[in-house]
């Protein structure tokens, strides 16, 4: 009866743990937050564990000679450390990463956190995983020593995209979400910096995969800092036979009317205008308005460019039409 019993554990065990696998999965699509990094961590663990136990059940049943059985028991042992290490660095990417997510604005949470975190307690249960086997660490890492000159010769590249994640992520000036503009032209929102490279989103929606080492060394306008909240100047021109103290009173009005009725607008800022200069047919100025943030910016000079043409129409302000004279 007991064979029977433990040849059923051995073919379901599997079984089981697949299907709570599968479990977990349902349960991590209608999940947040710390419950979900715990259950997200989880993931094929049960599985992995419960074939380890229908293994050492059926190696134990079969009557393999002891010698065999303790080899079977140090690589059963050492698979489970490594998969109980494999649990752990996920768990500790994931909370770690939530963390500085919820609480910590001033540490970014990118994936780079992440992978070192997992890198390090992997390489942890590791180096444990081969002592229990009765492989010696000390030699191996003394060998790993004296080839990692050689080793970090072969990934220079690696390594140089390695420090300098580190080093963007250390001087704050970049995190994900922030909206730059790199010297070269291409601009977007920060998705991610990872060990080797950093994605930018642009306007397009196309994803821009930059090294992290030539970003580092690239000129930057950080459009997030110190604030979301930025300038836009519209340029605009008037005829000169038109009234330029009604110009700037109707174009403010219509400019403070655009900052507290346009969504993204920054409400309480003043515009300002400010007159440029004298063209061959037109007095130009620039005037200001403040949007809330970089995607802000299209909407209001949208509205803004309407509602100013109006105005003019309305009061009798002439506008300056580029290659048109104004008696024409």
């Amino acid at each position: 009866m007991g064979s029977h019993v433990e040849f059923v554990l051995v073919i379901f065990l599997p079984i089981v743990g697949f299907l709570i696998d599968r479990l977990l999965f349902y349960k991590l699509r209608s999940s947040d937050g710390w419950f979900r990094s715990v259950i997200s961590s989880l993931k094929h663990m049960p599985t992995l564990w419960s074939f380890l136990v229908a293994l050492h059940i059926f190696s134990e049943k079969i009557g393999l000679p002891q010698a065999y059985l303790n080899f079977k028991n140090r690589v059963t042992l050492a698979f489970l450390i490594l998969s109980v290490s494999l649990l752990l660095s996920r768990l500790a990417s994931n909370l770690i990463t939530l963390y500085m997510k919820s609480y910590r604005e001033d540490m970014p949470a990118t994936s780079l956190v992440g992978q070192i975190t997992r890198v390090v307690v992997l390489l942890l249960g590791s180096i444990i995983a081969l002592d229990k086997v009765g492989i010696a660490v000390t030699p191996l890492i003394t060998a790993l020593g004296v080839g990692g000159l050689a080793v970090a010769l072969a990934v220079r590249d690696t390594l140089e995209n390695l420090f300098a994640g580190f080093h963007i992520l250390a001087t704050r000036q970049i995190k994900p979400g922030d909206y730059i503009k790199l010297q070269s032209g291409e601009e977007g929102f920060v998705e991610d910096i990872t060990w080797r490279n950093t994605t930018i989103r642009q306007p397009a929606n196309n994803l821009l995969i930059i090294p992290n080492s030539k970003l580092s060394t690239s000129i930057i306008t950080n459009f997030s800092m110190p604030e979301p909240e930025l300038n836009l100047t519209v340029p605009l021109s008037v005829s000169y036979e038109n009234d330029l103290d009604k110009v700037e009173k109707l174009t403010l009005e219509t400019a403070r009317e655009v900052q507290r009725e346009v969504d993204g607008a920054v409400p309480d800022f003043e515009p300002k205008l400010r007159f440029t200069g004298f063209g061959e047919l037109s007095v130009s100025f620039n005037i200001i308005l403040r949007a809330r943030d970089v995607d802000s910016q299209n909407l209001l000079r949208h509205e803004f460019i309407k509602r100013i043409k109006r105005a003019y129409e309305r009061e009798g302000i002439r506008m300056f039409y580029p290659n048109k004279c104004p008696e024409c």
